[in-house]
């Protein structure tokens, strides 16, 4: 079983990427939560992976840390969710947002996935109740977007490359009644 890729950058086609491990080149899918963190191309990158072996194919499929990958797995234990749909889960919302939807047991953020409707959404939060969440710590990020504003703040620090708990801090410091894109003017400069 292939666990982890550490090579070269070669492509990058959303969802899918090339990576040469010492001449060998591997086809990885992942989520677009990896994707927006991935390097340059002609870079070194390193993929915890996930092997499946179907009757009519071999897929790798790769995360960027092991949270992604453990919530992955654990998508693919519920029946009638694939790996296309688990991976298209990943990529509609981050781990903390997926783990804060079951503890609340709000649906609704699941209906947001392209591909899930009510019923795979019920589904998904009677089955990952207690299984996700308990193991994956909640990031603060996730209680301290209170509006949509500090929301939509903290997603763009994300995908800036901050850390969920860099992002998390500097939203914390902010005025209540910010804009966005004076919000993340004000975040950058004190992250800087």
């Amino acid at each position: 079983m292939i666990g982890r890729l550490n090579g070269t950058l070669l492509e990058k086609t959303p969802p899918q990427v090339l990576v040469d491990c010492h001449g060998v080149g591997y086809e990885v899918d992942v989520p677009m939560s990896t994707f927006y963190h991935l390097p340059a191309v002609g870079q070194p990158v390193t993929l915890l992976t996930h092997f499946v072996v179907r009757e009519d194919a071999q897929l790798l499929y790769g995360f960027a840390t092991a949270e992604e990958r453990s919530v992955f797995r654990q998508l693919l234990r519920i029946t009638g969710v694939g790996a296309r749909t688990a991976l298209s889960i990943l990529s509609g919302m981050n781990v903390a947002d997926l783990a804060q939807a079951v503890s609340q047991q709000e649906s609704a953020r699941l209906l947001k996935v392209p591909g899930i409707g009510k019923k795979t959404a019920e589904r998904l939060l009677l089955e990952l109740k207690g299984k996700i969440g308990a193991d994956l710590p909640l990031v603060a990020g996730t209680a301290v977007a209170q509006n949509e504003q500090q929301h939509d703040i903290l997603q763009a620090l994300v995908a800036l490359g901050y850390s969920e708990r860099e992002a998390a801090a500097a939203v914390k410091k902010l005025p209540a009644d910010v804009g966005v894109s004076e919000g993340i003017k004000l975040a950058l400069k004190a992250l800087a």
